[in-house]
C-alpha cells in the first residue's frame, strides 16, 4: 500500500507523516509538497505538486493507492485547489481519498464551512471511495496565543461562555493515520472533537495555574478583537475571520460531545492542561 499526504510540511501534515512511519515503511509514504526542499527532512518519498496544476498533481500521484487530502491553508482558494487534487487522483488511478473537513461542516456557522462542503460534494461526485474526517478545533489554535497573554496580562477573545471541544493536532493526526491504514471506513463521515470541553475563561485559569500568574480572560466585542489582531500584524481579513470564529464558538459551533475521535484512536484525547504545558515549554 502506498499512501500520499498533501500539506505534508504543515503542522498537521508533519505529525501525520511521523505517525505513518510507525506503521509503514518510508518507501510506502509519499509526501506531496510545493517545495521538495521543505519536505526533505521528513524521511519519506517526496514529490512536488502544485495545487494550481492538475497535471503536476497527477504525476505526483502515480502509483498511489490512498490519498490523505489535508485541507489547504489558503482561504478562498481551497475549494478549487481541492477539486484539482480530486481530478488528479481520478486520472492517476488513486483508489481512495481521506479528507480533513470541518466539524459539522454541513450545518456549521463558521466562515470556513462552505469550502469544506464544496469539497465534500466534489468527493461524493467523483465516484472514488472516500472518508471524511470532520475535524473540530485544534487546541493549539488557542494555546498559540499564550505568549501574548502572558506579555499582556490577559487572554483575550470573543467566545464568551461558549464551550470548545478541541483536541491536540496529534490526536487528529493519529485518527487520520488509523483511517488511511485501516479498513471499514469507506463512505463514513466522522465528526471529530475532544473528549472534554472548556471555555476560554477555563483556558485562562489553566494558564494562570501553570504559570503562577493571574491571567484573566477578557471577552471583547467582535470588532474590537479583530482590530487588536490587525494591530499586532495579522492581515485585516484574517483578523476579522478569527474574531468571527470566536463569535461562532460563543454560539456552540465548536462544541461536540460525540467522543468519536477518542474511539477512533483508542485512547482519550489529550487533556487541555497537557497542551498548555507543551505550549509553555516550547
Amino acid at each position: 500500500m502506498t499512501i500520499a499526504v498533501t500539506g505534508s510540511t504543515g503542522q498537521l501534515g508533519r505529525l501525520v507523516i511521523a505517525a505513518l512511519k510507525q506503521k509503514l515503511a518510508p518507501s510506502n509514504i509519499v509526501a506531496l509538497a510545493r517545495s521538495a526542499a521543505k519536505a526533505a527532512d521528513l524521511g519519506v518519498t517526496v514529490r512536488e505538486a502544485d495545487y494550481g496544476s492538475v497535471a503536476t498533481i497527477e504525476t505526483a500521484l502515480q502509483g498511489v493507492d490512498t490519498l490523505l487530502l489535508i485541507s489547504s491553508s489558503e482561504l478562498g482558494q481551497r475549494a478549487e485547489q481541492h477539486r484539482n487534487v480530486i481530478r488528479a487522483a481520478q486520472a492517476a488511478g488513486v483508489s481512495r481519498i481521506v479528507y480533513t473537513s470541518l466539524l459539522r461542516a454541513d450545518t456549521s456557522t463558521l466562515s470556513l464551512a462552505p469550502e469544506h462542503v464544496e469539497t465534500e460534494v466534489a468527493l461524493k461526485q467523483s465516484g472514488l471511495s472516500h472518508t471524511i474526517l470532520r475535524n473540530g478545533w485544534y487546541t493549539e489554535n488557542y494555546t498559540g496565543s499564550i505568549p501574548a497573554a502572558l506579555a499582556n496580562g490577559a487572554f483575550i477573545g470573543s467566545a464568551g461562555n461558549g464551550r470548545i471541544s478541541s483536541a491536540a493536532r496529534a490526536d487528529y493526526a493519529q485518527a487520520a493515520v488509523e483511517v488511511v491504514t485501516g479498513e471499514g471506513h469507506d463512505g463514513k463521515v466522522y465528526e471529530l472533537s475532544g473528549d472534554e470541553s472548556y471555555t476560554l475563561a477555563d483556558l485562562a485559569a489553566e494558564i494562570s495555574r501553570q504559570t503562577g500568574k493571574d491571567i484573566p480572560y477578557t471577552d471583547l466585542p467582535e470588532a474590537d478583537y479583530a482590530a487588536i489582531l490587525a494591530k499586532v500584524g495579522l492581515p485585516e481579513g484574517i483578523a476579522q475571520a478569527i474574531a468571527s470564529w470566536d463569535v461562532a464558538a460563543s454560539q456552540g459551533a465548536l462544541y461536540d460531545e460525540g467522543r468519536t475521535l477518542s474511539a477512533l484512536i483508542g485512547r482519550p484525547t489529550t487533556p487541555l492542561g497537557d497542551v498548555v504545558a507543551q505550549a509553555l515549554t516550547a
